[in-house]
């Protein structure tokens, strides 16, 4: 009896730490269709992270939260995984509140196609 009731609550407890991380399974209703977005750098993404993310307290040369500096192409890009994450999947970025849903399909998009200069 004892033992069947110690397999059950460690059985409960091993099935309980199971969980699905795939964006898609823990926020449903954030599937962006790519291919209508225009999700350019210099037209797109440029202007989101200047006003949003390059601003003073946050990822500027004076500020440098996080460690990012995000002021030129080639620092926006190199921590695109990092601000996937925390924009597009957890959205706890900005700190103001997350992107509106417009702003959030340019910089997913533009990430998922590689980041590109363009």
């Amino acid at each position: 009896m004892k033992k069947s009731m110690l397999m059950l609550v460690l059985s409960s407890l091993v099935f309980a730490g199971c969980y699905y991380d795939k964006e898609e399974i823990l926020y449903p209703n954030s599937t962006i269709d790519c291919s209508t977005v225009n999700a350019t750098y210099a037209t797109g993404v440029a202007p989101i992270i200047a006003a949003k993310c390059a601003t003073s307290g946050c990822h500027n040369k004076q500020s440098v939260a996080g460690g990012l500096i995000l002021e030129s192409y080639s620092q926006v890009s190199a921590a695109s995984a990092k601000i996937r994450q925390r924009v597009v999947v957890e959205k706890t970025m900005p700190t103001s509140g997350p992107l509106p849903s417009n702003e959030m399909a340019i910089v997913k998009c533009w990430i998922d196609a590689g980041s590109p200069n363009n």
